[in-house]
């Protein structure tokens, strides 16, 4: 398994963190049948929001794009608790949430920090549908929110 998805984190220099505790009522990841839904995934570390305020005003569009890559971390680790990250199949969706200033345009920019962890650490598996999303405001005024459908076996 030296070759895994977690020897890959390894490999790029990251470790998954523990999973974010819900902030409302909701659960962190749910699986149904062979697929795994995980919740909005905020920009959090060590309990606390990395960064908060609008993209584009406040936050750099180069940091969003980090913060959404920690979204991405956040969002294996839920995976990974559930059933496993060596169990994924394949990453079917990501969708991506930017609290955007007005006439920021940049959301896919921003939102390939995370696809572009989730494909190098799935490969081609990695490889997914996507949305990014403008929107108005987040939960807890976070700069960028994701959600993820994963296919396990």
């Amino acid at each position: 398994m030296s070759n895994g998805p977690h020897a890959k984190l390894a490999e790029l220099g990251h470790e998954l963190p523990e999973v974010v505790p819900p902030v409302a009522s909701y659960v962190p990841a749910v699986q149904s049948g062979q697929h795994v839904y995980v919740s909005g995934q905020l920009p959090v570390a060590e309990g606390k929001l990395l960064a908060t305020g609008k993209v584009g005003a406040g936050v750099s569009a180069e940091q969003a794009k980090d913060l959404a890559q920690r979204c991405a971390l956040n969002a294996l680790a839920a995976v990974d608790s559930l059933v496993g990250l060596e169990n994924v199949v394949k990453i079917v969706k990501l969708t991506g949430f930017v609290a955007s200033a007005p006439g920021f345009t940049g959301q896919p920019a921003v939102i390939n920090g995370a696809s572009d962890l989730l494909g190098a650490v799935f490969g081609e598996a990695g490889r997914h549908a996507r949305s990014a999303v403008g929107v108005a405001e987040l939960p807890l005024d976070a700069p960028v929110e994701i959600e993820v459908i994963v296919e396990v076996g």
